[in-house]
């Protein structure tokens, strides 16, 4: 969710953002600069209903001086955000415009012939990203190819260069980058946001390495990587009427068919589950999910078809080896398409 942005502090000082916070928007009225004192922000401008990746800032760099010396422009070239928690320190212009005026001539020459530059090679970059960069009406955030890179470079870091350990699986996230930005191409803010939700929905834990307190990232099973992985691009190539499409409601069920088949016997495969009692319990709590939404699931082969008895309860066939190795795959597309959606909401 992306919040509004924080009132402009014309006062020097600390501020804190948390992860999704808008720091500023493009076209906003610029009055300070800010130095990333912890986590990061990315600078990004919005395009039809997506957005151009401009940076991905961490701590000690700059941000928002631009605007304090382009003569003709007050205003934000481009939108920041937070992408983890951050704490910033902002200088207004007012306080800089006394350190500029205590400066020797020649020095403050210098500073303003230097930004002079920065700010012709910034629009002349801007003038390449509005002729080469496009969005159709169906732009994503994270496109399938995305995934599908990010996903297979995941698994090959995990497989050839963590380290095993009491169960899991662990790796410095700084090699993951290396071979993600440098090798693969993938662009930075899009990595950095892919693990933030693979945290999110507990696929990996992140830690903090603390000889060197640079980020680690773990996993029960690096195979998980590969199984979303070859799912993606086996539903690439797919029909839109062939594609396995589970609703979030379709999800909630699958959820209470999961624990409902747990102290159910098990055979071949299959446990025989009355769906009845599920469908009665979100009734009961009004939670607006019904048999319909659960015609998904059969669409998938989790089920088979449906059984009445003579009491009207309803019945069916659960493919419970199949549904537990495919959740895991329907949880984390429902949480990219939400992210994507919520992405294009933000930005349009």
């Amino acid at each position: 969710m992306v919040l509004p942005a924080q009132a402009t502090q014309k006062k020097s000082g600390i501020k804190t953002l948390i992860p999704g916070q808008i720091l500023f928007n493009e076209g906003d009225a610029a009055t300070s600069m800010y130095i990333v004192q912890k986590g990061q922000l990315r600078l990004f401008r919005p395009k039809g209903k997506g957005f151009v990746e401009v940076a991905v800032l961490r701590t000690g760099e700059v941000l928002g001086e631009m605007a304090y010396f382009d003569p003709d422009s007050k205003t934000r070239s481009v939108s920041a955000a937070a992408i983890t928690s951050v704490e910033i320190i902002e200088i207004s212009f007012n306080a800089l415009d006394k350190t500029m005026s205590a400066l020797n001539p020649w020095f403050k020459t210098l500073i303003n012939t230097l930004a002079e530059r920065l700010r012709k090679t910034n629009e002349r970059v801007k003038a390449l990203e509005n002729n080469s960069v496009g969005f159709s009406s169906d732009y994503k955030f994270f496109q399938s190819a995305d995934i599908v890179k990010i996903l297979s470079v995941l698994f090959l870091t995990f497989r050839s260069m963590s380290e095993q350990r009491e169960g899991r699986w662990y790796l410095n996230y700084n090699k993951i980058k290396t071979y993600a930005i440098e090798i693969f191409i993938i662009n930075e803010a899009k990595m950095e946001e892919f693990i933030q939700l693979l945290s999110d929905e507990k696929i990996i834990v992140m830690s903090v390495d603390e000889n060197d307190a640079s980020k680690v990232l773990s996993i029960k099973e690096p195979d998980t990587f590969r199984i979303f992985q070859v799912f993606v691009n086996t539903q690439r190539s797919l029909r839109d009427e062939k594609k396995l499409v589970i609703s979030p409601k379709c999800e909630k069920f699958l959820v209470k068919v999961i624990e409902e088949c747990e102290s159910l016997p098990v055979v071949d495969g299959k446990v025989d589950l009355e769906i009845s009692k599920i469908v009665t319990y979100f009734k009961e709590y009004n939670l607006g999910i019904t048999l319909d939404d659960f015609q998904g699931a059969k669409n998938a082969k989790f089920c088979g078809e449906y059984r009445m008895d003579d009491k009207n309860n309803i019945s069916t066939t659960i493919n419970i080896e199949y549904l537990r190795k495919m959740f895991p795959v329907v949880r984390f597309m429902n949480s990219l398409n939400r992210h994507n959606e919520l992405k294009t909401k933000a930005n349009s």
